[in-house]
């Protein structure tokens, strides 16, 4: 029973997927969009059963699908692993994932390709499940990979668009660069264990007889594609770029699904990088960095969506920075938080774009929280909780965080509190910008200023609604999800009970969130400042405008070498080349040319050949031996 429940998880939204591609011209719509959100929310359905079972009896399943790989001591099956860690992510990803489809019937109603996004979003969501419950890290890469193909067919879905095309072949092959990484992480562990499946590793680590080096190295390498699928320094550039997919794909990438894909593995593979120490230490100084880094650059953009991606690379930071201290959980935790409130906040900027026809600069925003109350409230709340303001999901999950990093490391503290700080700054100047004083819009716009459909909203008021209750999983003193993801997790994990010391650090946090807030209200509230127009940026400010010139940086560095070689093979060494080898034809040709002489279709001439060439044999034969 519960291997057929399983594959019914796992293949629902590839049915839809294979539907919408077969039949989804066919039929209207609005049956495109039904079929394509019903076979998530059917996976959603089935997760919750699993997860029931799981909480009642304690007991994970495993189910071996067939035997996969066998090569001399190296055996693998292909299996699904339904265990605390793997149902935790099955929720969110399918929860908000339906919640995301059910949005994207009203929001993409107007494409004519509308059948065709959802079937990219089924197969986006089909290989998200196969990613997170495989039994070993084959399968996982299986999904890994899948995911990475499903981001390169959303963001440039609009494919006409060629700045869009540029961006989805950006992601994919950023993606690579990482995925390289993974791969040869999964070789040294193969080679290493004979095996990839995750509890049998689990089991020879614990024996205490592997190689130090080789599993700080393995470690390493499954680092590099976290950092590639999560977007961390330095392969971080092409997350912001993916905003040139619709909304709810940006939703759907930075919320539920792809970037949550390396926190994930890092945290699935606990018990290996527990043993490698230096490693982590190296995960939660990119981490650091990569949220301080992106919420810098956050601090000026101008696009609604873009201040948002740089939001997600920075919140991803802080999970990282959790991971590298060895708290999985509390990591674990603020992925399930930020999947609440950032989902909203993405869906909620959708909302905007659409009632403002496509406009996405805030420069040309304003005043819109009286014509469209219901998104301005939950993207509210979702802001509230992202700057970490008690009592709000945010507050909690981030203050779990920055409690972690000051018992480890004061200077990583710092950097992650005034990345806060920054956030807080940034997202409240966003709804600010959006929201309050005069709309700065053309006449038309406003004309035609309207609250978004129900499709539209419902999503975003129950995802608001989490973004306001969703840290009660892990409240101190009640601490649900510690124990939950006990069983998971190889090492102890100091549990925070609230004491002089905590509370101490919860004001310091609180009073950075309400100083950020009370920073962007004075200059865009009371000074009523609006942002400059691109060419009249300069200093520092340009130079955080453009993102620290990092593009330029890489396209210097490895894009424009690339170029430059790539023409030397094309109009140098491949015209060389063809010669080399046209001259084998030539030679061959003029041979042909001369042979082709001494056939004159002349009997006699071809008897005397004959009688040479025997008389020639003989003598060879006879004499010559």
């Amino acid at each position: 029973m519960d291997k057929t429940l399983a594959l019914v998880l796992l293949l629902s939204p590839f049915a839809g997927f294979l539907f919408n591609v077969f039949f989804g011209k066919k039929v209207s719509k609005g049956i495109s969009g039904a079929i394509g959100t019903i076979t998530v929310l059917i996976s959603f359905l089935l997760s919750i059963c699993f997860f029931a079972q799981l909480n009642q009896n304690g007991k994970p399943v495993e189910i071996s699908l067939f035997d996969w790989i066998s090569v001399h001591n190296f055996k693998l099956d292909f299996g699904l692993l339904l265990d605390q860690l793997s149902l935790l992510w099955l929720l969110f990803v399918t929860g908000i994932g339906s919640l995301i489809h059910l949005y994207s019937i009203s929001y993409m109603h107007d494409d004519e390709n509308m059948h065709k996004f959802f079937a990219y979003l089924n197969l986006f969501i089909f290989f998200m499940i196969t990613l997170v419950i495989g039994n070993n890290l084959l399968v996982m890469f299986i999904g890994w990979e899948g995911v990475g193909l499903c981001s390169y067919l959303l963001i440039g879905f609009w494919y006409k668009n060629q700045s869009y095309n540029d961006a989805a072949k950006k992601a994919f092959i950023m993606n690579r660069i990482g995925d390289l990484g993974f791969l040869i992480g999964i070789f040294i562990l193969g080679s290493l264990f004979s095996t990839l499946n995750y509890v049998e590793i689990k089991q020879v680590l614990f024996a205490g007889n592997a190689n130090t080096a080789l599993l700080s190295a393995a470690a390493l390498c499954l680092f590099i594609g976290a950092c590639g699928k999560s977007a961390q320094l330095p392969l971080y550039t092409w997350l912001p770029d993916a905003m040139a997919g619709p909304t709810p794909v940006s939703a759907l990438i930075h919320a539920a699904t792809m970037v949550t894909a390396g926190i994930f593995m890092l945290t699935r593979m606990n018990f290996l990088f527990d043993l490698t120490p230096d490693v982590q230490n190296i995960i939660a100084i990119v981490g650091a960095a990569t949220a301080l880094v992106a919420a810098s650059i956050g601090l000026l953009q101008n696009d609604i969506k873009k201040v948002l991606a740089y939001s997600t690379v920075s919140q991803l930071g802080l999970m990282f920075l959790a991971l590298g201290l060895g708290a999985y959980n509390v990591a674990v935790f603020h992925v399930i938080t930020h999947a609440f409130f950032k989902a909203c906040l993405f869906l909620g900027s959708g909302s905007v774009i659409h009632g403002l026809h496509g406009e996405q600069d805030m420069r040309k925003m304003g005043g819109l929280r009286k014509a469209m109350p219901i998104t301005f409230w939950t993207m509210m709340i979702s802001t509230l909780a992202i700057a970490g303001i008690f009592p709000f999901a945010g507050f909690w999950s981030k203050d779990e965080i920055l409690l972690v990093a000051f018992e480890h490391n004061k200077v990583l503290w710092i950097v992650a509190s005034i990345a806060s700080i920054m956030t807080a700054f940034y997202m409240f100047r966003l709804m600010y910008l959006t929201f309050f004083k005069d709309f700065r819009g053309t006449e038309e716009q406003k004309h035609h200023l309207h609250e978004s459909p129900s499709l539209i909203t419902i999503p975003l008021v129950i995802l608001a609604i989490l973004a306001f209750i969703g840290g009660a999983i892990n409240l101190p003193g009640s601490t649900w999800l510690n124990h939950f993801l006990e069983p998971i997790l190889s090492g102890k994990h100091e549990e925070h009970t609230l004491g002089s010391h905590e509370y101490m650090l919860m004001g310091i946090a609180m009073a950075g969130a309400v100083f950020g807030i009370l920073w962007a209200y004075s200059k865009y509230i009371k000074q009523a400042f609006v942002p400059k127009e691109d060419a009249e940026i300069v200093g520092f400010s340009k130079t955080i405008y453009n993102k620290y010139y990092i593009d330029e940086f890489y396209t210097f560095l490895i894009v424009r070498p690339l170029n430059s070689l790539s023409n030397f093979f094309r109009t140098t060494l491949e015209p060389a080349l063809g010669k080399v080898v046209f001259s084998f034809g030539t030679v061959a040709n003029g041979i042909g040319i001369q042979g082709k002489k001494l056939q004159t279709g002349s009997i006699g001439l071809y008897l005397f050949a004959l009688v040479i060439g025997i008389c020639a044999i003989i003598t060879y034969l006879f004499i010559a031996k």
